[in-house]
């Protein structure tokens, strides 16, 4: 089994993720309504991946229920969030 990630490592990859939602909120509140969306379905899919790394005390409330069952919700809901925000028509902007 491959060695845990270090605990300052794990909570710089949960920061990350905090910090992508905060870009993604400032994208929404300058009325940026796509990159808003994407920013935060792209974050959601790392976010899966932070859920499959790091230790549950460390993603705190993050850690819903099972790795796999969060890791997987993330990513559905993430890619469903991304696909759409990149799918749907600019209107010309």
């Amino acid at each position: 089994a491959p060695a845990p990630l270090p605990v300052t490592a794990q909570r710089i990859l949960v920061g990350l993720f905090v910090l992508a939602v905060v870009v993604a909120t400032l994208f929404a509140v300058t009325e940026h309504w796509r990159r808003a969306t994407f920013t935060l379905g792209v974050s959601m899919i790392y976010l899966a991946v932070v859920r499959l790394t790091c230790d549950s005390r460390i993603v705190g409330l993050l850690a819903v229920r099972s790795r796999r069952f969060d890791a997987f919700y993330c990513t559905a809901l993430g890619g469903t969030m991304a696909f759409l925000a990149a799918s749907v028509d600019s209107l010309g902007s």
